[in-house]
């Protein structure tokens, strides 16, 4: 059967982390952007990172930072995966001797030749995420999703490195995504955090029963592809 790897970014406690890998999740995402309620401090990471169980891996999510800064934080944290999520130079993402993953904003209208004239920048990326644009001065986890019909065979055959889904994922609409795209995996963030008696998402904050059931619909949308 093909296997969805999944992502459950924006861990910022220690049960969170462990209901992710006790869920089944591949990776937890740390976030080291201090513009976002979902930011970590390294030593709460670190402590994180020690208690989660063989084979999750731990990435950390970067925002065009000084070089510096995230070699301070590979310092104290063992992350296996770096993330970076704004418009930083293939030179920068890989100099740090990590895996990295590049995000992508899906811009409308942006061509499937932008599309793919970016990506292919990232070449020697471990995965490339496609992502909405930012909003609200938010890089990602702003809860939308894109148009999936933007990431059609026209860029989907010609991607150079594995396709990482993300942007607005929930329960309700990742067996879809799944079945239209069949990404390598899939990212998600304030689609399983708690939701407010308002209902609005606490950010940082993870609900253990929405990780449950999105890591369900995943498993679900792949025992269906292979049927």
């Amino acid at each position: 059967m093909e296997r969805t790897r999944i992502k459950i970014c924006g861990i910022t406690r220690l049960k969170d982390g462990a209901a992710a890998a006790r869920e089944g999740a591949d990776a937890i995402g740390f976030v080291f952007w201090s513009g976002t309620p979902r930011v970590i401090a390294p030593d709460l990471a670190r402590a994180i990172r020690a208690v989660l169980p063989p084979f999750v891996s731990a990435v950390g999510l970067f925002v065009d930072p000084e070089p510096e800064a995230v070699r301070a934080v590979l310092a104290q944290v063992p992350l296996d995966v770096l993330q970076f999520h704004g418009s930083e130079t293939p030179e920068l993402c890989r100099c740090f001797g990590r895996p990295y993953l590049k995000a992508i904003p899906v811009r409308a209208p942006a061509g499937p030749e932008a599309l793919v004239e970016y990506a292919t920048r990232y070449s020697d990326a471990a995965g490339l995420l496609f992502d909405a644009p930012p909003a609200s001065g938010m890089p990602g986890g702003t809860g939308h999703t894109f148009d999936w019909d933007a990431l059609g065979p026209h860029v989907m055959t010609r991607l150079p490195r594995p396709l990482v889904l993300s942007g607005g994922l929930n329960a309700g609409n990742v067996a879809a995504a799944i079945r239209q795209l069949r990404p390598w995996a899939v990212d998600v963030s304030s689609g399983v955090e708690l939701v407010d008696a308002k209902g609005e998402t606490m950010k940082g904050i993870k609900d253990p029963s929405r990780i449950a059931a999105f890591i369900a619909e995943v498993r679900q949308a792949d025992a269906g592809r292979a049927a």
